[in-house]
This record gives structure tokens, sequence and C-alpha cells, in this order.
């Protein structure tokens, strides 16, 4: 499936060969990023794993989600922090859900940083709910952070 979008952005499967790029946009976005090993365990395993092209060829995002019977688990949902605030974490979210649904998925769990205030708006503005907390999730400068865990009930 690869989706053109208004802007002429692209999604489309990620693939082993698009490591190098989304390395780049993760280490861009996060203090703490995944690994290259992360990333290919996470094709290997076949989860759903997703890139957003620009016109040009430039690696804008990437999102990844694992599915086990009726549940669906946004691992990564990452913009590259230059082309933040243009709608594309909207727009993987929503790919990611719309893939759920199609999976028949019944929630959709996440789990973020307690002090990633933008991604906790977007989530929450499309509908997911604080349902827990996992202590010292995330590493951190100082020690741990912890992680808010999100739900989406979908049907």
């Amino acid at each position: 499936m690869n989706a053109q979008l208004k802007d002429a952005h692209t999604l489309l499967p990620m693939q082993l060969s698009q490591l190098p790029e989304v390395l780049v946009v993760e280490r861009r976005a996060y203090e703490f990023p995944w690994t290259e090993t992360i990333l290919r365990d996470c094709l290997k395993a076949g989860y759903s794993a997703w890139v957003l092209v620009g016109p040009d060829g430039t690696m804008a995002g990437h999102a990844l989600m694992s599915m086990a019977v009726d549940e669906a688990h946004i691992l990564n949902l990452c913009v590259d922090p230059a082309q933040q605030r243009r709608g594309y974490g909207l727009l993987l979210l929503n790919h990611l859900m719309t893939i759920a649904r199609a999976a028949h998925a019944s929630i959709v769990l996440l789990e973020v940083r307690k002090s990633n205030k933008a991604a906790l708006r977007l989530y929450e503005s499309v509908g997911f709910q604080r349902i827990g907390v996992r202590k010292a999730y995330y590493p951190a400068r100082d020690g741990r952070e912890d992680a808010l865990v999100l739900g989406y009930d979908i049907l």
C-alpha cells in the first residue's frame, strides 16, 4: 500500500534499505533514539512499519506498530524535527489507526514520555486516554523517566 498525500508526500512500507535514513531522523528527533538492531528486528518480526517520504525523496518521518490478537501497539512514531508542525505526526497516527481498524483490533496502546507534551497533545486530540504509568520506563539524562500508557478503544 502506497498512499500519495495532498502535499506530495508518500507513505510507503519501510524497507531495510531505508534504515540509514530512518536512523538519521531518529537521531535528530530523540536524545535516546532506537538502534538499527531494534529497527531491523521490528522489520524481521513483520511489524507494520511505514516511512513518510517527500517529493524530493527526503525522509520526513516513520511509524511502527505491532499487532497481536485484537490489540495494536504503536511502538514508534517519529517526525523529523525540521518537518514538525505540518500535520505529519497526525497523518502517520491516522494511518496506523486505519491499519489497526482493518485488522479488527479493539484497542490501540502506546507509551509516551511524560515530558513529551507535543506527543501527548497529539494523542489526546484524537481520543487516546491515559490508562497507566510505567515507572522509570525510558532512559533520561538524570536516570530514568516515566512513561504514560495511553489507550484508544476502537470498538
